[in-house]
Formats: C-alpha cells, structure tokens, sequence
C-alpha cells in the first residue's frame, strides 16, 4: 500500500464525520460533499507526517471551508439558502443506514437546520462544533479569527436563539409516528377538530415549493395551519404516502405512480405538532436519493 493509498483510507473513516460537521453548517447535502472533497485534496497536499491529530485537523479544515462557503452565500443573496428549506435526509421508518446514523446523530431535523440559517457564519459554526461535535473553543477561535472567550461568546448567543426558535423533538419515534398517523387520518377524512386536536398552539408549517411558487411559504399559529386543511386532504387523497424518517424524525413520502411529489418532515414536542416542513420543488426532488426507502 503506498502512502496516499494509506492517507486515502484513514480519510475515509473520518470521512461521515466529517460530512455530518459539513451538512450541519451548510443545510446542503451537495455542498457538504463539496467541503469534504477539499478537505481531501488540503490533506492530499499537505504533510501529513507534521498533523498529530488527523480527527482534530480534518474537522478545523472542513470547518474553515465551510465558513468561507457560508460567508460566500451570504455574500450572494440570490444564492442565499434562507429562503428555502434544507435538504432533506431520507431513510426507510424502520432503518438507517450507518452513514445516516452519523449524520442525523442527535436528531437535526429541517426545523433546527432552518434556525442555524439564520444565524451568522461565525455564531453558526461557533455552536455546531463546541455544541454538537464537542470542539473547544480554544480549537475554534482561530477558524473564526477570534479569541477563545469570544468564540464561546458567539456559541452562546446562538445558543439563545436556537433554544428560542427551535422546538425540542419528543425523543420517542413511535409517539412521533403517532402523531404524523393522526394527523394523516385526519387530512383524509377532512376532520377539522382531529386536526386541531393534533397541533400545537404555535405550530409553524413551511412549504418550499420552489421558483414556480415564489419559494418558502411559512404559516404560523393554530387557526392558520389547520386552515390549510383542504391542501392537506387533497395531497393524502391524491398520492400515495410512504412513512419515513426524516433528518432521523418521522416524516411522510408522497408519490403519484412512483414519481416523488413531496417530502414532510415533522416536529413532535409533547405529543403534538410543533413543525411541519413541506419540501415540493421538483426540481430539488429530483436530485434526492431514496434508494433506502426500497424493502
């Protein structure tokens, strides 16, 4: 074996770890191969005799790309993933595969990634390496070019307006997929009360339908979501849906003769529905893989 062979193969047992940092930061499944591959090619060029921690330099690489990548994004609004729902993670409801499992590690539902879009590059990987990968802030101050006690400054306000804006996903999957059944029954039946009864006060649904409806669409409050009742009887009375996890969360595929309509990802805190994400772009449907929902 020679040494970049050798090099490639370590890589590529940091290599889930490494994505999920990336798809954590970036809400995109492609731009986070994107970082990963040029975490490659930095240590593909570098002297790897020097690096005493592969783990700890491939993590600071991936975090620096990511942040250029961030940065670049806000620089570009009409590029900006603000407006638009993250990519999805989608796996069978009785299984995930051990890539996926690193992945969705902790449960990153659409509700959670679509928060840490709003906050800064810097606030966004100050609380996604220290808050979700465990980095110090000693490691992270110099991706940020700040100092430790500043960069624990940045993880902490992020902190606050995560734990404001996010909704902590009940833990148990069969209570959450108890909740997406009832409300299906009652999209299908047209029952206004089942609904209702099933929907937290403050439920926030987000519907990204791509450029042909102008984007995200966000609803908030009880009486507004459950209005949406006949859009919601209509799509489980015309597809067929398929329970699912997504982003590790209970979720529906709905498909008309095999072909992908739409994804739900739903948020379920204290048996009710807190959040429910619609991702209907064609478009971005159709560079989704769902060979795992396959028996």
């Amino acid at each position: 074996m020679t040494h970049h062979d050798f090099l490639a193969d370590r890589f590529q047992g940091h290599r889930p770890h490494l994505k999920a940092v990336a798809y954590r930061m970036l809400g995109s499944l492609s731009e986070a191969e994107d970082a990963v591959q040029e975490a490659w090619l930095r240590l593909a060029r570098s002297d790897s005799a020097d690096i005493d921690n592969l783990g700890g330099w491939l993590t600071t690489v991936v975090g620096r790309v990511c942040l250029d990548m961030l940065r670049s994004r806000k620089s570009r609004a009409e590029e900006s993933l603000e407006d638009r729902l993250p990519d999805p993670v989608i796996s069978r409801a009785d299984a995930a595969d051990p890539e996926q499992e690193v992945l969705l590690a902790d449960s990153v539902g659409l509700a959670l990634l679509v928060v840490l879009e709003s906050l800064t590059p810097a606030e966004r990987l100050a609380f996604v390496l220290h808050d979700m990968f465990g980095l110090p802030f000693e490691q992270i101050a110099p991706i940020v070019d700040r100092t430790p006690a500043t960069a624990k400054k940045l993880a902490s306000r992020a902190r606050r307006r995560v734990r404001g804006a996010a909704p902590s996903p009940d833990p148990d999957l069969s209570s959450q997929r108890r909740a997406v059944d009832a409300f299906l029954a009652a999209a299908r039946d047209g029952d206004f009360a089942a609904l209702v009864s099933v929907l937290d006060p403050d439920v926030v649904l987000r519907a990204d339908g791509g450029q042909l409806t102008g984007g995200m669409r966000v609803i908030r409050g009880l009486e507004a979501v459950a209005g949406q009742l006949a859009t919601f009887q209509r799509m489980a009375t015309s597809t067929t849906t398929h329970p699912a996890l997504v982003n590790g969360l209970a979720g529906l595929v709905n498909t008309i003769d095999d072909r992908l309509i739409s994804v739900m990802s739903f948020t379920i805190a204290d048996d009710r529905i807190a959040t429910i994400d619609i991702l209907s772009d064609p478009d971005r449907l159709a560079g989704l893989d769902l060979a795992d929902l396959e028996p």
